[in-house]
């Protein structure tokens, strides 16, 4: 160990993380003092020998110290610095230098006065570990000892050390030797799988130890093949961060690097990321340990515990990047309220005004965040109701049923999860068994339609493979290739498959139908799955017992919505842009949001000036709007319960081709089994079938298929039934889009770009990843709030 002298032509180490630290050196042995030195000689050498000055810039101290001087002793300190290297080595990744040691151990902690009227940063004693509960209440004075506080006279007045004046200028941030890793983060129970030090933490830290004594080589291999951790008392469908292990999952972040969006926000931590991400990921966990109030810079600000001057850089940090995170709807989402005097984007945000065409999700969950935001919105709708494409019915006798959107799919992460944790909303998971039953009353055996799901699925793989090369000029309709695949398949393999086999296919390709929300004869062969290139959303598919009303309801709140004004024109060509509606009104904004369905925007209900750009017009063309209905009957008593067991639903297996999108599905809708209600579809051409009928010819269609299929009993007659109309709806017109032949999944990127910087559009029909579902409508309203907010 060095005794603190620096010889001749020997170069001092620089500090460590932090300007406000010692010098420090080490020879890496410890050099003892011989009892026989004297007096002399150490006066001497004071006098003779010059201190090299710390070769860190802005760093004040004059004479080098030997980190194992920090203890007591230099043996307590070396032994000390011992056994923090074993467990640094053991749980970290990064080397454990004495540098390292200093910032992580021996640095003091400096700590803000909460006294709104000082603010005063101050520096701990030695002995002094700071808390969270410590940072949340300390003020200028307090006594800190055996855990009790007490406060001495008021020390507000007394000036602030001028060293932390520094820390906000450009320059001190580059200056750091080490970046910090945060003590005892919330982030930690998320983030167990990973090194500490690789995604922002102290590897010394109780809560991110991890497999000690376990060389770094095994350890890796272990974690690689570590399940999904799960944080305790946390609902399971919060998985906010990728663990080592996984593959795509949809609006996860990885922990360990930083995105896109993020480095281009944020360009001064692209050399090192390290701060940005201990504090993101710090940031991400604190909300979703409790996403039922807004996330303040204030309440984050107490779980920030790092040693030395950088905490004050953290904290200062920490408002930039939960700024961006809510900006991005990445944070304080969802249905929270907030009161003008607690908005969640600072004052300069607020000084824009914006119009919202339409109030479905897209629409309320823009006009949502634009209102919390600080931004004046008001909502435009058509209608004499809010919801859009979300429509339920509440006469059914104890039964929400959806007359549009109820079922969830993939819970995990999926912002409909989050909102229905906000309001204490339990979802019903959907099980996987569908009995097929045929008329006549027979169930199917399950071998066969197993079989003819994995013919089905095997002939969409060669479609798969078929498109790999294709452009969209050689697109031809899926239904056509796929009975192309399916003939060739037949006279190579000279398989015959029986009537009822047949039959079990058609049952299949009328799932698909539902699922592209067209005949297939429509649809592109290139691109009818688009959006499974793209992380989806995982986990269990649940019905929303309550109704998706429950959801958009509780957005409205708070939002100036003005109902029965429906929009003719937009111009844009001047400074503002002015909004007509249909009974004359002129309405004035400086931004538009358009949340109208496609086929709207196909058929030029509204008309823009200057005309939209021919690029958006094509891709509008390009896609499908397509058309889903629904019937809903309510019974006496639950005629099904002894055939179908339990299940949430039941298929249907189709007599011919023609009559596949008949009422393919039923879904039970009360999982609890005390009420009487069914729900079926009507898909593909069928939809055409039932134009012409009026709702009584559908129910009695409807309930000749039912009793067929449990003709072995008698089917009673329905007290109750509706029958949606959603094509003939002059304000929607259908259910969701899909990409037509000779299209791709561009059009949906397309249509997501603003005009001009002034027209906004959101909707399912603009949302690449996530389209055809209210999740997808939901998120592109996030995603214009931001936009807007960022112009």
């Amino acid at each position: 160990m060095s005794t603190g002298r620096v010889r001749a032509k020997k170069k001092a180490s620089s500090v460590d993380q932090s300007p406000d630290s010692l010098p420090l050196r080490s020879s890496g042995r410890q050099v003892k003092k011989k009892a026989a030195e004297t007096a002399d000689d150490d006066d001497e050498a004071t006098s003779e020998k010059k201190y090299r000055k710390c070769e860190k810039a802005g760093c004040t101290a004059t004479c080098p110290v030997c980190f194992a001087s920090a203890a007591e002793s230099h043996k307590d300190g070396y032994e000390k610095y011992t056994a923090w290297k074993r467990i640094w080595t053991s749980n970290g990744k990064s080397e454990p230098s004495p540098k390292a040691f200093m910032a992580d151990q021996q640095l003091p902690y400096w700590v803000q006065c909460t006294k709104p009227a000082c603010g005063k940063w101050r520096q701990l004693t030695k002995e002094i570990q700071l808390t969270s509960q410590i940072a949340k209440t300390y003020r200028c004075g307090m006594k800190l000892s055996n855990s009790t506080k007490t406060e001495g006279s008021d020390q507000c007045s007394m000036p602030e050390d001028l060293r932390v004046a520094e820390v906000s200028d450009h320059w001190w941030y580059s200056m750091l030797i080490l970046p910090p890793l945060l003590k005892d983060s919330v982030a930690a129970p998320f983030l167990a799988a990973y090194y500490p030090d690789c995604v922002g933490m102290s590897p010394s830290c109780t809560s991110t130890n991890r497999l000690l004594g376990e060389s770094n080589t095994v350890k890796l291999e272990h974690l690689k093949s570590m399940p999904n951790l799960a944080v305790s008392g946390l609902n399971k469908y919060f998985q906010p961060f990728y663990q080592p292990n996984e593959c795509g999952k949809a609006l996860c972040v990885r922990p360990d690097v930083m995105e896109l969006d993020e480095l281009y926000e944020f360009p001064e931590y692209s050399r090192d990321p390290t701060m940005y991400l201990a504090l993101r990921n710090l940031i991400l966990a604190l909300w979703y340990t409790n996403c039922k109030e807004a996330l303040t810079p204030q309440k984050c600000t107490h779980h920030i515990i790092v040693r030395g001057l950088v905490r004050i850089r953290c904290v200062q940090e920490t408002e930039r990047i939960l700024y961006f995170m809510t900006r991005k709807g990445l944070i304080n989402t969802g249905i929270l309220s907030v009161s003008p005097d607690q908005y969640l984007l600072p004052k300069e945000y607020h000084n824009k005004s914006v119009i919202i065409v339409g109030s479905g999700a897209a629409g309320l969950a823009a006009a949502k965040q634009l209102h919390n935001f600080g931004i004046k919105v008001i909502i435009l709708e058509a209608k004499e109701r809010i919801g859009g494409r979300v429509w339920d019915d509440k006469t059914f006798k104890g039964i929400t049923v959806g007359r549009g959107a109820q079922i969830v799919n993939g819970c995990v992460n999926n912002p409909v999860a989050l909102m229905c944790e906000q309001l204490g909303i339990k979802m019903h998971r959907l099980g996987e068994r569908c009995d097929l039953i045929q008329e006549g009353g027979r169930i199917t055996d399950p071998t066969i339609d197993k079989r003819m799901d994995f013919h089905f699925n095997a002939i969409l793989d060669v479609v798969s493979e078929w498109r790999k090369d294709k452009s969209q000029h050689h697109d031809v309709p899926l239904g056509e290739k796929i009975q192309e695949i399916y003939k060739a398949f037949i006279q190579e393999s000279g398989i015959q498959f029986s009537e009822l086999e047949e039959k079990v296919l058609q049952f299949h390709l009328s799932n698909l139908e539902y699922a592209c929300g067209s005949n297939l004869s429509l649809v592109s062969a290139r691109s009818w799955d688009h959006n499974e290139f793209f992380a989806q959303f995982a986990g269990d598919h649940t019905l929303l017992t309550v109704g998706y009303s429950t959801v958009l309801d509780k957005l409205a709140e708070g939002v100036d919505i003005r109902l029965n004004f429906p929009v003719r024109n937009i111009d844009y060509s001047g400074e503002e842009v002015q909004v007509t509606t249909t009974d004359g009104t002129m309405w004035a904004a400086q931004k538009v949001l358009v949340t109208v369905p496609l086929a709207l925007l196909q058929k030029n209900t509204i008309q823009f000036n200057p005309p939209l750009p021919e690029k958006k017009i094509k891709a509008i063309n390009s896609l499908g709007a397509g058309v889903i209905e629904k019937i809903a009957l309510q019974f006496p008593y639950r005629f099904w319960d002894s055939k179908i067991q339990g299940a949430d639903f039941f298929g249907h297996v189709p007599p011919s081709s023609s009559q596949r999108g008949l009422f393919s599905v039923f879904y039970d809708m009360d999982p609890q089994g005390k009420y009487s209600v069914l729900m079926s579809v009507v898909t593909g051409d069928a939809v055409t079938t039932i134009k012409n009928l009026d709702d009584k010819q559908v129910l009695q269609q409807c309930m000749t298929v039912l009793r067929e299929l449990f003709k072995e009993q008698e089917v009673p007659d329905p007290v109750k039934f509706f029958v949606t109309r959603w094509s003939q709806d002059p304000w929607t017109q259908m259910a969701y889009s899909f990409v037509k032949t000779g299209g791709s999944g561009e059009a949906y990127d397309i249509l997501a770009e603003d005009v001009q910087g002034k027209i906004f559009f959101a909707g399912e029909a603009t949302n690449r990843h996530f389209p055809q579902t209210v999740t997808g409508a939901y998120l592109s309203g996030v995603r214009e709030a931001s936009k807007i907010a960022a112009f």
